[in-house]
Formats: structure tokens, sequence, C-alpha cells
């Protein structure tokens, strides 16, 4: 079987949370790609000629022998079952429910917590940009995003499942977004997106955005 020839495409700064967890999946799986950027601040991804136009205009877009994919939710989801385990790594629980909750975790960080998002961009993870005090809706904002990440997080396994999963990626740059701000993150919360921070896939992605910006 011929190896599949793989491109994803990221913003030039990487600084997208979406690509960063793309990028973690195809790192995780093992799977040789090349990484290539459109400049959003230029606007090259409206440009009709860009591969991902006709898709969402949008990054991280994964190409595969010519199929193309964008929205990192459905390219994690696709990358576990094309490239499934045990033949691959795994990049999701193997228990049913599991999954189904890391799935869930991943759709709530990307649906919800608007005003963390819009407070603590992640100029502020990836390029050490500090911003001032959060607004009223950001800190309620900030209360839910803590006590929901507590109780996922309250039998105090440094990961979501027991072994890592695409979810703690995500789950720990949300964190991140106020911890590396300076913000106040209750400890447990901290030192599980520290230690989320270190993983080899995670510090690839973060070393792409600090030699960008560097």
């Amino acid at each position: 079987m011929s190896k599949p020839v793989i491109t994803l495409w990221s913003d030039a700064n990487f600084f997208s949370p979406y690509v960063l967890s793309a990028y973690v999946a195809l790192q995780e799986k093992g799977l040789p790609f090349t990484l290539k950027t459109v400049d959003l601040d230029r606007g090259e991804h409206l440009a009709p000629g860009w591969q991902g136009y006709a898709q969402t205009r949008r990054v991280p877009l994964l190409e595969i022998d010519g199929f193309e994919l964008s929205e990192s939710s459905a390219i994690a989801e696709y990358l576990e079952d094309r490239f499934a385990p045990p033949t691959w790594e795994r990049i999701y629980p193997l228990d049913l429910e599991k999954r189904a909750r890391a799935r869930q975790i991943q759709a709530w960080l990307r649906s919800d917590l608007m005003p963390v998002r819009e407070e603590r961009p992640t100029d502020v993870v990836f390029g050490g940009v500090k911003k001032g005090p959060l607004s009223d809706a950001g800190k309620a904002s900030v209360e839910k995003l803590f006590a929901t990440a507590s109780h996922l997080l309250a039998d105090g396994t440094p990961n979501l499942f027991g072994e890592w999963c695409l979810a703690d990626t995500d789950l720990a740059l949300m964190i991140n977004r106020l911890a590396l701000n300076g913000d106040d993150v209750p400890t447990p919360l901290a030192e599980y997106a520290a230690f989320q921070w270190q993983r080899a896939s995670v510090q690839r992605y973060i070393a792409l955005s600090a030699k960008r910006t560097g």
C-alpha cells in the first residue's frame, strides 16, 4: 500500500488553536505530512486560487491524496477513522462513552466561552502578548470554564480519561489562554495545562510559532 500524500495548511503565524489540534493529531498518529501556510492577515484564504477556498475559506485544511477537508474536529475524526488503531496510534479513548465525552468537550470548547476567546486570543499563548483585565462577561466565562474543567478533572489525574487524548490538548489550550497571561488559575488546572503543554507534539507546534514571531 502506497503512503498517503498529506498536506496541512496553517495560518502563517501558527496562532490558530484549530491548526494546533489538527497538527497534534497528525503528529500523534505518526503520519508524515507537509506543512504549508496561508497568510490570513493578507487575505490569502479569501482568494479563489487557494485550495481551501471551496471549503470554508479557513484553516486548518487537510489534503490527503486529493481529498480536502476543513474544520479541525472533522479532520481529527477522519484521521482516527482512516488511520485506525491498532495499526496507528489512538487520538481518542477506546471506550465508547469516553470517546463521546472527549468529542463533547472539543465541541464545547469550539462553540462556547466566546468572551475568553475574544479577551484572551491565542497571541497570548503563542506570541507572549499580555492582555488587560477581563470584562464582566469574560469573568463569567472564565468561571464557567474553571467549574467545568474542575469537574472533568476531579480525580486529579494528569489526563482527562486516564491516558492522553486530543481533547486534552484542546482543553489545555483554553486554560493556557489565562495561565500564560498571568491570570489567576486554580492550581490543579494550571498544573494540568502545564503538563499537557510539555507533550512533544505540542512543543513542536509551539516551536513553529516561536520561530515565526522570534
